[in-house]
């Protein structure tokens, strides 16, 4: 459900970025403001990520090889982790780069056009609101009681924290359009405009740095939530096993490997020891479905350990 939530609001949202960008393009043409430039090309940088994450999830599904033996599913980690320098570097430099250059000569909007790049901000945040909306939705399947802030640091599977904080940057910068392009309009005075694309910059500067932050953390290996480490725990002891110590590691967002040290009796026989293996591997999956690679190593009972 996670992967084809994270699928529907990735398509959703390069749907309307792709018409949002080329109506920016147009409207930058007939007015020459920075602000729908810094706009059209934060669009730009908005598909070209959201492409990112699909081919992401495409490669993450390879079958595992005897190079990768545990699959592929980071792929779909390192793929945002792309996402958020592109983020950074096309959408917020670039921004930040063409806010300078129109402090230093700002020029007001004038012509027959005035009234288009408010036109096309309005229909911007309409259409993103809905792209927004449906990665609302979908994160919702998920994220169950989690506060939003703890849903974006905590989740697993990269592509609905992205979506999320991309449309979430998409509606708060088309707002600081907005603020440019009208004062702007109403005062003659171009450094309206600029600080409106300056904000923007500022935006998807800081938005680019919390997902490079959070999608680094997957990327060096993030253990199973509370939940399912306490879901592990109880149905390995549910026959009285005991654990001498447990780590797990998630292979992807839907892929987990569990390792641990389990007591077995002094006397146990090989057959006896298997066979409780064999119990508790189909109680840890029964359990926490996405346990999909298991190692259990049986230890003596000791009384210190």
């Amino acid at each position: 459900m996670a992967a084809n939530g994270g699928t529907k609001a990735i398509v959703a949202a390069l749907a309307a970025n792709l018409t949002i960008a080329v109506l920016k393009f147009v409207a930058f043409i007939l007015t020459l403001s920075s602000s729908m430039l810094a706009e059209a090309i934060h669009s730009v940088a908005d598909s070209g990520n959201q492409i990112l994450l699909l081919v992401g999830g495409k490669r993450a599904k390879r079958a595992a090889s005897p190079e990768h033996p545990f699959g592929y599913g980071r792929e779909r980690y390192i793929y945002a982790f792309i996402v958020s320098i592109v983020l950074f570097s096309v959408g917020g430099l670039f921004a930040l780069y063409e806010a300078w250059g129109k402090i230093q000569h700002p020029h007001a909007i004038e012509g027959d056009f005035w009234w288009v790049p408010l036109a096309v901000l309005i229909g911007a945040i309409i259409a993103e609101s809905f792209s927004f909306r449906t990665a609302i939705i979908e994160s919702n399947h998920i994220r169950g009681k989690q506060s939003w802030v703890h849903f974006v640091r905590n989740a697993k599977q990269p592509e609905l924290p992205v979506i999320l904080l991309e449309d979430l940057g998409a509606l708060l910068g088309l707002v600081f359009a907005l603020f440019g392009v009208g004062l702007t309009l109403v005062t003659g005075d171009g450094i309206w405009d600029a600080l409106g694309t300056a904000m923007i910059g500022f935006l998807l500067v800081a938005i680019a740095i919390v997902l490079a932050l959070e999608t680094k953390s997957l990327l060096l290996g993030e253990s199973a939530t509370k939940a399912d480490v306490a879901r592990i725990s109880t149905a390995l002891e549910a026959d009285g096993t005991r654990i001498i110590h447990l780590k797990t590691l998630h292979l992807g967002p839907e892929e987990l490997l569990v390792a641990a040290k389990i007591s077995v009796g002094a006397a146990a026989t090989g057959a006896e020891i298997a066979t409780v293996i064999d119990d508790a591997e189909s109680r840890i999956r029964e359990a926490v479905p996405i346990a999909r690679v298991i190692y259990l190593e049986p230890d003596v009972e000791r009384a210190h350990v």
